[in-house]
């Protein structure tokens, strides 16, 4: 089996076209209207996967297109998938269908630490001509149709030129990873230049490789002008902190975004805010969303931008199998800019002053956090330190 200290990093690409889909309303109907018209092949790869409206019509798309002869293949994480039932697994059953289990939880082998690794990316890529990446998952959550006042708000990005051969290439990395055998492909022609955005295929292969961060990190210290983050679950590192503290107080626009209100892991968004107080007295803005749970996953730094599975949280760097998207283009970087001061415009600024007027209680609940929070990531270094060997 290839080892994966073996992966090289993908390298930049002239010729691409992004288009941003904002929302399940949106990115679901695209996906789906890509796979209708799949002539060669199909790979999905999916972190939260559970039964449901959205689920349905996916599993009917990919039964349709090996139907008319497509080649698909699904990757699946086992511990994402514990919504999707038994049944609706089951109806993913083709001679032209594939379907796997990233890291399977199997009860005499759950307790195995190397069992805390999960494949977090979420991928499709079809005819190797587009390729989606972002932070959905195939769940009613997503979908406004079916819960219009608490939908997720998400943001994928569909990709057409070069880049979507290096997804190929990536999807085959990771299915050799999760089953062992050899993925063939015929080769992906990217043809003419689709676009003229230059982009770039970012992943992390736990435990080994982390480009993606090592991407932010020379970018933010890069940026002149901004380093905007968005999570929805901001525990990052310190050294993801310091990046943002020294940037803020050299002069950039140094912004955070995260879920308020609303969140799908409510005592993540609690531990966050202890850091809060020394990013705020360095010059970092920081936003907590109001409509709706805050999902997407993304990093604007001057014309730089990133997004995709990455929640550059301590757990997902390392734990997690990641994959973004990197564009550098000042046009794309505007356009982008403006999805997300449009979503700046719906959360409120955390001021300093707040922070400081939280009182006793206040006090004593960031305290409680903050030992829970120091107390999870030295049993997680624990644990990592305890992993097997790496394949």
């Amino acid at each position: 089996m290839k080892k994966l200290r073996q992966y090289k990093a993908f390298p930049w690409h002239d010729g691409n076209q992004g288009i941003m889909h904002r929302n399940g309303d949106v990115f679901f109907p695209a996906m789906l209207r890509a796979i209708a018209e799949a002539r060669e092949f199909v790979l999905l790869e999916m972190y939260l996967v559970e039964s449901g409206r959205v689920a349905a019509s996916f599993i009917e798309a990919l039964l349709a297109a090996a139907g008319r002869g497509v080649r698909v293949w699904v990757l699946f994480d086992a511990f994402g998938t514990l919504g999707l039932s038994s049944q609706d697994a089951a109806r993913l059953s083709h001679a032209n269908l594939q379907l796997a289990f990233f890291n399977p939880l199997y009860l005499w082998r759950l307790f195995n630490v190397d069992r805390l690794f999960r494949d977090h990316r979420k991928l499709l890529v079809v005819d190797g001509s587009c390729a989606f990446i972002g932070g959905t998952g195939l769940s009613d959550d997503f979908d406004p149709a079916v819960t219009p006042q608490g939908y997720w708000r998400e943001t994928m990005l569909e990709m057409r030129g070069p880049v979507v051969a290096d997804w190929v290439t990536s999807f085959q990395q990771i299915w050799l990873r999760a089953t062992r055998t050899e993925l063939s492909l015929p080769p992906v022609d990217p043809g003419p230049a689709a676009g003229t955005l230059r982009g770039r295929v970012a992943v992390s292969c736990v435990p080994v490789q982390r480009e993606i961060t090592r991407s932010f990190f020379v970018r933010a210290r890069r940026a002149r002008e901004r380093v905007w983050l968005v999570t929805p679950y901001f525990v990052p590192p310190a050294k993801i902190r310091r990046t943002l503290r020294s940037a803020a107080r050299n002069g950039v626009d140094v912004r955070v975004l995260v879920p308020g209100a609303f969140s799908d892991h409510p005592l993540m968004t609690l531990i966050g805010r202890r850091f809060y107080p020394r990013l705020l007295l360095s010059g970092v803005r920081i936003f907590e969303y109001q409509p709706r749970f805050l999902h997407y996953k993304a990093v604007l730094c001057d014309s730089w931008v990133s997004l995709g599975s990455s929640n550059f949280d301590r757990w997902n760097m390392r734990w997690n199998h990641e994959a973004n998207q990197e564009i550098l283009d000042a046009g794309f970087a505007g356009r982008f800019a403006g999805m997300l001061e449009a979503d700046f415009a719906e959360a409120v600024e955390i001021l300093l002053a707040d922070v400081a007027r939280i009182g006793w209680p206040g006090r004593l609940q960031r305290w409680f956090w903050s030992r829970l929070d120091q107390l999870i990531a030295a049993f997680s270094h624990l644990l990592f330190q305890r992993r097997g060997p790496v394949e």
